[in-house]
Order: C-alpha cells, then structure tokens, then sequence
C-alpha cells in the first residue's frame, strides 16, 4: 500500500477527548472510559490509493457514503514480447533437415549457432544471441548445434571450421555467415546486420 493521505474535514466544530480515571475493580485492573464524545459534522476519512498487480483503486468519500473507482493501469498492458528466446538445439543431420523442410514450408529465416562445450567464446555468446533473438520472434527461428554431438559430414556440409559461426538459412540453402571470433557485442551486431541484410523476413 503506498501513501496514504489523511482528510480531516474543515467542518469539524470541536474535537475534545477527557479521560476520567476510575478506582480499580476486583480484578485489580483499572480503565479509562471515553468521558464525551466527539462532535462531528463529518466523518474522518483515510483515503489511500492501492496499487496490486497493474490495477489502481481510488478511494472517496461524502459523508456516508463511499465510492470505489478502478482502473487498470499502463502497467496492464504490458507488451506479451519475451526478453529472451532459447536457442533450440539440434542433435542430428535428420532434426536439421526436418527443421529446414519446415522453415521452407513457413518461409522462414533460420539463424543457427555452430559451437561447442569447450569454446569459452560461445558460451559466452549464447545468451546475448538468445536475447537478440527476442527481437525477431517468432519471424525467424532460431537454432544451436553442438559440433560434437553430430555426425561430422553435418558440420562438413555447412562449412563451419571455427566457433564460434553463426549462419543465416533460408529456403534450405546458407545464405550468410558471422564468425564470432571476437568481442561478443561486436559478434551480436553483425548477426543483426546479416538478418536486416536479408529484407523481409
């Protein structure tokens, strides 16, 4: 709950509270009973303005009466984009060309991300290309292949011979291709002028 402002109605003729003591009664313990009561001409309001999960609440009053206006707030309409997207991997030349007949089939772009468990650069590089990808979601897909978990004629047959290489397919052919053998930010922006290279995806 965020702050809460406090109305005290200018009207209010008199406020006056008198504590009178009382002895004890047999129980040993002793009270101080409200001697008058206050004389209002309205009541004391304690407005606060709510804010729960997107969704903002005014409070008001008159007299005694009370209103409850809600409305959602810019926060609501959140964009559903996602930060990031996951590179799906690729285990086989038979999940490869799958994945190409389909993209074929959709007129798909498909960014792959040749790399290894060993290469310090890709791992290093995966999340930012995952994070980039967010930005082409879902107009292109995008895809990693360990070179060691496939069959070598797979590797041979797109022309990879560092890592880590990334690779802009269409219509089942390599179209172009980034090197990502130096800094990753600088790795990433070519990746992204090799897609917007590409025109409408």
């Amino acid at each position: 709950m965020t702050d809460s402002i406090k109305i005290i109605s200018p009207s209010i003729k008199s406020l006056h509270l008198e504590a009178k003591p009382r002895s004890c009664n047999s129980t040993g313990y002793g009270f101080l009973p409200i001697h008058q009561i206050f004389s209002l001409s309205t009541s004391l309001v304690r407005i606060s303005s709510i804010n729960f999960d997107g969704i903002r609440s005014r409070i008001t009053a008159s007299n005694d009466t009370f209103s409850i206006d809600s409305s959602s707030s810019s926060s609501s309409n959140i964009d559903s984009k996602p930060v990031s997207v996951e590179l799906k991997s690729i285990g086989s030349e038979e999940q490869f060309d799958r994945i190409m007949g389909d993209a074929q089939q959709l007129d798909q772009a498909l960014i792959i991300v040749w790399m290894a468990t060993w290469c310090r650069k890709c791992i290093y590089l995966k999340p930012k290309i995952e994070k980039m990808a967010a930005d082409y979601y879902p107009r292109v897909g995008f895809f990693c292949i360990d070179v060691n978990t496939v069959p070598y004629k797979l590797v041979n047959r797109a022309g990879v011979t560092k890592m880590p290489t990334i690779q802009l397919w269409k219509d089942g052919k390599k179209q172009a291709e980034v090197i990502g053998g130096h800094k990753a930010y600088l790795v990433v922006n070519e990746v992204r002028e090799m897609i917007e290279n590409e025109g409408p995806l």
